[in-house]
Order: structure tokens, then sequence, then C-alpha cells
């Protein structure tokens, strides 16, 4: 009898364990089955997702605070230029990027390390130094400038330029002493090519990975990017210059014109009787082609050269679009501000020569506050006395076409007129 007792109780443990041991195997196959599922993977995508957005919240709520547009926002070019401003000798440095509130506050990457397809990479901080700007506002007399006055032994034409407005705009390319170096004094990031109307962005960043930091206190330079906030962007508004803006124009041409390519065009100009010899008339005759204000798109006093070719106007009447704004200066400075979107170069003809990092004359896309420039030629890396020069050479030489070299750049500089005024001039590769 204690025999038949004691193997019934073995068959009933042993039974016991079976259950066991296929409840385990079923959970086991159960969990195993969320993460095939993907179950347990949404869970962790689901608290990744929250923790970004509570730090999106709390980055955007930050930038309402210090006065950062949110993506969407519209302020006036006055308002914006805040961002790199005049603050009295404060040096600022940003990091801007469409997606910069999407990292972590210890300069990771969120969601663990994983990448969103098809997120463009954060743009780099820029150094904007404007610490001198403030200074320029006082009547030129006033002013300091800078001591190296270039001798103009040496400088003048030969008469082979005199006779080929290709080879005298290829001797200011020589005649840039102050164009940068790419790869030593800034990095650009081309991205990829596009066709004009292709509407995807073919960038992941920004187009300036980095300037040097001396390049924004260079004299030259300097005066040149504290004009640029003096102007209301949008086409049809009239422009009302301060005394004090003037004096900042004056400035730049006074500090430009001891360069050697002004210098040259002016000898340039002087010898086929189209100036006065006499340098301080050369000077005025300067101010007043690129500062006077012009009538455009209906409006009086609502433009100038200056305005157009190096900063941009945005047209108001039907489709919004950009018109001008062909200077890389003033893509740098908009750029690292968020106010514009670089989009990709413009794909070359069959034939032509894909930009690199190492271009210096680049045909690109982009976005200024929101509104598309489908195509637009820069020099990269050129003086502002330099383009100044060239411009106004090509102008009073030239005709709307002006196929010149500059260095190993065949380009067309391209110059229309408003009358007796630059109506806008631009290099197209």
């Amino acid at each position: 009898m204690d025999g038949l007792i004691k193997g019934l109780m073995d068959v009933a443990l042993d039974h016991l364990g079976q259950k066991d041991d296929e409840s385990r195997d079923e959970r086991s196959r159960s969990s195993w089955a969320e993460v095939v599922s993907g179950e347990e993977q949404d869970d962790r995508q689901s608290q990744a997702y929250n923790r970004n957005n509570q730090w999106e919240s709390h980055e955007n709520e930050g930038r309402r605070k210090e006065g950062w547009e949110t993506e969407g926002s519209r302020r006036p070019q006055k308002d914006m230029n805040e961002g790199y401003g005049r603050n009295e000798g404060v040096e600022e440095q940003h990091d801007y990027g469409p997606n910069h509130g999407n990292r972590k506050e210890d300069g990771g990457e969120s969601n663990d390390g994983w990448e969103t397809v098809g997120k463009k990479h954060p743009k780099r901080p820029h150094k904007i130094q404007m610490d001198q700007w403030n200074g320029y506002k006082r009547p030129p007399s006033e002013q300091e400038y800078s001591n190296e006055v270039e001798e103009s032994a040496g400088i003048g034409p030969t008469e082979e330029e005199l006779a080929d407005l290709s080879q005298a705009c290829n001797r200011l390319w020589e005649l840039d002493r102050n164009r940068l170096a790419p790869g030593k004094d800034y990095q650009i990031d081309c991205g990829e090519g596009k066709k004009v109307y292709e509407k995807e962005d073919m960038a992941q960043g920004s187009l300036f990975s980095w300037l040097s930091d001396d390049v924004l206190r260079r004299p030259t330079f300097s005066r040149f990017c504290s004009l640029l906030d003096n102007y209301n962007p949008n086409q049809g508004s009239k422009e009302i210059l301060t005394s004090e803006e003037r004096q900042e124009q004056a400035a730049f041409i006074e500090e430009i014109s001891r360069t050697a390519p002004i210098k040259y065009l002016h000898m340039y100009l002087a010898s086929k009787g189209i100036v006065s010899e006499n340098y301080q008339d050369f000077k005025r005759i300067l101010t007043s082609l690129w500062f006077d204000l012009y009538g455009r798109g209906g409006t009086s006093s609502c433009s100038s050269a200056f305005e157009h070719v190096f900063v941009g106007e945005i047209k108001q009447r039907g489709e919004q679009e950009v018109s001008g704004f062909h200077n890389w200066l003033q893509f740098y400075l908009e750029e690292a501000k968020g106010a514009v979107d670089y989009q990709g170069y413009i794909s070359p003809r069959r034939g032509g020569q894909i930009p690199d990092s190492e271009s210096q004359v680049l045909t690109i896309q982009f976005e200024w506050n929101g509104v598309l420039k489908s195509v637009s030629s820069t020099l990269l890396g050129v003086s502002p006395e330099f383009e100044i020069a060239l411009y106004t050479l090509c102008f009073y030489v030239g005709g709307e076409d002006n196929y010149v070299e500059l260095g190993p750049y065949p380009v067309n500089i391209k110059c229309y007129r408003l009358g007796d005024r630059i109506g806008s001039v631009f290099p197209a590769a």
C-alpha cells in the first residue's frame, strides 16, 4: 500500500512540474511576441518622444522669453538683425539650426543616438564680431581708419587692360589682397545639387561651417557689415536714412578707397575720362552710385544699388520672392541668425564643374525669412572693396553681359541699368 501511495504522489508532482514549465514557456513566447510586434519598442520610442517634446517646449519657451522667433513666425528686418546686432561690444555666439531644439542639453543626440531619416544636421555656432560697429556712426572726420594705406605706385592699368575688360577684371582679382582662402579663413559645405525648379532641400545643414574670428574685424569687412541693417527688405517700402547711417556710408567709402582695387578702379575710369582725376570727387561719385535712393516697383526712394545687390529685397506684389541678395557676407550673417535656410547648389549644365568646398563662385538656392530665392550666384570670400570695384567697372565700361576671367573662374557679370543707376549686378557662373 505504501508503494502505491508513493507512486501516485510522484505522478502528481511530475504533472505539476510540467504545468510550471509550460507556463514559463508561454510567458517567454509572449515576451518575444511583444518584441517582434514592436510594442516594447513603441513604448521606448514614446518615452523618448515625450522627453524630446518636453525639451522642445522648454527650448521654444526660452526662445520666446529671449525674443527669439519660432518656426513660422515673421519679424521685420530691423528686429531680426538683433540676432547679430549692436550690443555695446558684446560678442555673441549662436548655435542656430532648424533642429537645435531636438538635442539634449549636454549636446548629444536625442533618441539614444538614433537619427531621424531626412533630418537636417544642427547648425554650427557662428561668432559675430560687432563691438566696433557703433563707432561707425560718428562723422567720417572723427573716425579712425586703417593705417595700411596701399601705395598707388604699380597699381595703374596697362594698355592691354584698358583695351580688354576681362583683363581689367582679372587684375582686380589679383589686387584683392583681402580675399579669403577656403579652408583657411572659412569652410563651406555645398551639400547636394538640384535643378532650379526642384523643391526638395538638398543641404543637410548650413552653407558655412565656420568663419575665422578675425575676418569680421578687418576694417573694410566690418564697415560693410555695419551697413547691412540700415534697410527695410520689403520692396516698395520707403527707406528713411538717418544722418548716422549716411555717415556710415561715407566712412565705408573712405575705408575702401584706401585699398588697391578701388585705387585701380579710379585710375582705370580716369584714364578713360569717365570720372575726374580728383580722388575726393571720385569718392563722392561712388557714394552716390551705390547709396542714393531711387524708385523700384512703383514706389519712390525705396531702393538703392547697395540694398538690392548686397542686402537683398523681398518682392511683395503677387507671390513673394527674393530679389538681389548676391553677397556672401550678408548670406553668412543671415544664416548665422537663422534667417537664411540654405537649400543646395544649382547643378551645372552638362560638362560644368561640380562645386566643392574650394569653390569661390557658387550658384545656390535658399530661403530668406521663409521666402524662396530659386537661383542666386555669389562670389565667396572676396572682399567688399573687390565687389564694389568689379561691379562699378562693369557698369561704366561694360554692357549687360560681361564675360570675364576672375582668376581660375570664367564668369558673366550681368549688369542691369535703371536709367543712370545700377538696377542689379551679379556674377553668373
